[in-house]
C-alpha cells in the first residue's frame, strides 16, 4: 500500500471514530435538554451524567483528527483552510462556548440549567456544521479565483444537498446518542429512562436510512462523479444495509428478562453498519481530497515526515489505548458510578 494511503486510511479511521464519538456526545447533550426538566423520567439526568466525563475525551479524538491531517497533508491545509473557514470558525466557536459551560457548570450547580440549553442547541449546531464540510468537498461550491479557493456559501445553502446531507448527520447522530443511552439506561437499572430511549431510536432509525438513501439523488452535477463510484461500491453499502436491518431488529428481540430490545446487540450492531458504509464512501472519494482540485497525492507531505508522525501516532495510541480502557470501566461499566442518584 501506498504511503499516501496508509496516511488518508489512519485519518479517516480516526474521523470515523470522532464521528461515532461526537454523534454519541452532542446527541446526548439534546436528549438532556429535552428531558432534563422532565419529573416523570430521569433520561434526562442520565444522559448529563455519562456527558460529564466523556465530552474530554471526544475532544481529544477531534484534536487527533485535526493534527492528523495537517501533519500528513500539509499541502491541502491551505486550500481547505480557505475554502472551510467559515463552517469551522463557528464550529471553534461553539465549541468554545460548549467546553467553557461544561466547565463552569460541574463547577457551580447554579449554572446547569443554563449548561443543558447550551449543550442540546450546540448538539444540533455543532454536527450540522461538519456535515456540510462532506458536499463541499464533492464539487459545485469551489472555484479557484487567482489561484485562492473561493467558498461560494450562497450557493451551497440553496442547494438541496446540503439540507439532505444535514438531515442524514442529525438523523444519525440522535439516533446513535438514542441507541446509546438505551444501553446506557439498562445498564444503570433504569427502565422508564432505557423504554423512553429505545422508543425514540424506533422512530428515528427509518429516518437515518431514508437520508441515506436520497443523498445519493441530490448530488449537484458536478459531484455525479462520485454517484458512478458509489455504484462501483455498492456492495459495501449492501452490507451496511444489511447491518442496519440487524441492528433495527435487535430493538424488536424479546429476551428471557421481559425487557423488550437488546440495545448492546442494536448498537454493535449500527456501528459495523457506518463502519461498512465509510468504507464504501471513503473508497468512492478516492483520489479526491476536494474534487476536482486537491487528491490525496498531492496534499500528501514527504516520505520521512510521513514515517516520523506514523510512529509517534502509533506510540501514542498504544499509550492512550489502556488509559481509555481505563475510562470506561470507570464510567461506563462501574455500577456504583452508574446508579449514582
Amino acid at each position: 500500500m501506498a504511503e499516501s494511503s496508509i496516511a488518508i486510511l489512519l485519518v479517516w479511521t480516526l474521523l470515523f471514530v470522532y464521528s461515532i464519538l461526537g454523534s454519541v456526545d452532542f446527541g446526548a447533550g439534546f436528549w438532556g435538554m429535552v428531558y432534563g426538566r422532565s419529573e416523570v423520567t430521569n433520561a434526562g439526568a442520565l444522559a448529563n451524567r455519562y456527558l460529564s466525563p466523556t465530552w474530554e475525551v471526544t475532544n481529544t479524538f477531534l484534536v487527533l483528527v485535526v493534527v492528523a491531517l495537517v501533519g500528513f497533508f500539509p499541502k491541502a491545509i491551505s486550500m481547505l483552510g480557505t475554502a472551510l473557514l467559515l463552517p469551522v470558525s463557528l464550529v471553534l466557536i461553539l465549541l468554545l462556548i460548549r467546553s467553557s459551560f461544561m466547565v463552569y457548570a460541574y463547577s457551580s450547580k447554579k449554572y446547569g440549567k443554563e449548561l443543558t440549553i447550551v449543550s442540546g442547541v450546540t448538539g444540533l449546531l455543532i454536527p450540522g456544521l461538519l456535515v456540510a464540510v462532506l458536499p463541499i468537498s464533492l464539487g459545485g461550491f469551489i472555484d479557484i479565483v487567482d489561484g485562492v479557493p473561493i467558498l461560494h456559501f450562497g450557493r451551497l445553502l440553496a442547494s438541496p444537498t446540503l439540507w439532505v446531507h444535514l438531515g442524514f448527520g442529525l438523523s444519525t447522530e440522535l439516533f446513535l446518542s438514542a441507541l446509546f443511552l438505551a444501553d446506557y439506561s439498562k445498564e444503570s437499572g433504569d427502565r422508564g429512562a432505557y423504554l423512553l430511549y429505545r422508543k425514540a431510536a424506533l422512530w428515528l432509525g427509518p429516518f437515518t436510512l431514508f437520508f441515506a438513501v436520497i443523498t445519493t439523488y441530490t448530488m449537484v452535477s458536478e459531484a455525479y462523479w462520485i454517484v458512478e463510484a458509489i455504484e462501483n461500491n455498492v456492495l459495501w453499502f449492501i452490507f451496511s444495509t444489511l447491518a442496519f436491518v440487524i441492528g433495527y431488529t435487535a430493538l424488536l428481540w424479546k429476551p428471557a428478562n421481559g425487557m423488550p430490545g437488546v440495545p448492546r446487540a442494536a448498537f454493535t450492531a449500527i456501528i459495523v453498519q457506518y463502519a461498512f458504509a465509510s468504507i464504501g464512501y471513503g473508497l468512492s472519494h478516492l483520489p479526491y481530497i476536494i474534487y476536482p482540485y486537491l487528491t490525496v497525492e498531492q496534499g500528501f507531505t514527504n516520505p520521512n515526515t510521513f514515517r516520523a508522525l506514523l510512529v509517534s501516532y502509533v506510540i501514542g495510541l498504544l499509550i492512550l489505548g489502556p488509559a481509555f480502557y481505563l475510562f470506561w470501566k470507570l464510567f461506563l461499566k462501574d455500577k456504583r458510578y452508574l446508579r449514582q442518584e
